[in-house]
């Protein structure tokens, strides 16, 4: 079994991810989700292959709703209050003209 991350270190993996593209907060969809994967690569038509995404087990839907706070506070796009007690994985992606926010 392996223990979720502190929600510190998300935070800390997804500035650095993000970082690496050199765009801003604003060019960035942050949210949350029971299913990470489906909502990315279907409901937001993310590239798997070539588009930039993260996400990870925030082990909580309350601290996976504090991450996504924390970066739309930061000027990510998105917005708080979906989901329910099941989401607790937070996922970010590029947005570019291929995406549906």
């Amino acid at each position: 079994m392996s223990i979720a991350k502190s929600a510190s270190q998300i935070v800390s993996d997804f500035r650095a991810y993000m970082a690496k593209y050199g765009k801003p907060y604003a060019a960035w969809y942050v949210g949350i989700a029971s299913e990470p994967r489906r909502r990315l690569f279907i409901d937001h038509n993310v590239s798997q292959h070539i588009g930039a995404w993260i996400h990870d087990d925030a082990g909580t839907d309350a601290v996976a709703r504090a991450i996504e706070k924390h970066f739309l506070d930061l000027g990510c796009s998105g917005g708080d209050g979906g989901g329910d007690y099941t989401t607790r994985f937070i996922y970010a992606y590029l947005i570019t003209s291929n995406t549906r926010e």
